[in-house]
């Protein structure tokens, strides 16, 4: 079994969801925030989770407050603005961190598998994604600035 799959989070109402229960789907890994420049992705995000979920993608949001303290509401208020506002309907977990002490264990193995420019184990801002293959292997990190759109074709290869 894949490491990936040995890890679970908090879904934002709070119930513990295993990631093995995504065996077999393509995951796109996403810290997020709610009042960030890169918010409008979350546009782009249910996007593709729309035209490719049934084709076996599956895309979920950890809220991160960590950077400018951009997303400082309660899980309930995340998930009420993401649902409001860009009719967020991929998976979203509990807020987290993903640097530091605290980092949550499943952002400490994403940054060992694929760490970014120069070797860097740290995230450097809201909306770095991680792609991870049908088998569980993370096998891309894309920067804030890789739109969902432009990381498109990188995913479908993997369906």
């Amino acid at each position: 079994m894949s490491a990936i799959y040995e890890f679970s989070a908090p879904r934002l109402n709070g119930k513990e969801q295993p990631l093995e229960d995504y065996k077999g789907k393509v995951l796109l890994i996403v810290n997020t925030a709610s009042k960030c420049g890169f918010t409008p992705q979350f546009e782009g995000l249910e996007k593709l989770y729309g035209d490719l979920k049934e084709k076996g993608l599956e895309i979920l949001g950890f809220p991160c407050n960590q950077f400018g303290a951009q997303d400082p509401g309660s899980n309930d208020e995340i998930g009420e603005f993401c649902q409001i506002n860009y009719g967020v309907s991929f998976p979203m977990f509990s807020k987290i961190d993903v640097n530091g002490s605290g980092a949550d264990p499943l952002y400490k193995y994403l940054k060992a598998e694929k760490p970014g420019l120069m070797g860097s184990k740290r995230i450097k801002w809201n909306f770095t994604k991680f792609l991870v293959n049908r088998e569980g292997k993370v096998v891309k990190r894309f920067a804030p600035t890789d739109t969902p759109h432009g990381i498109r074709k990188e995913i479908e290869k993997l369906l």
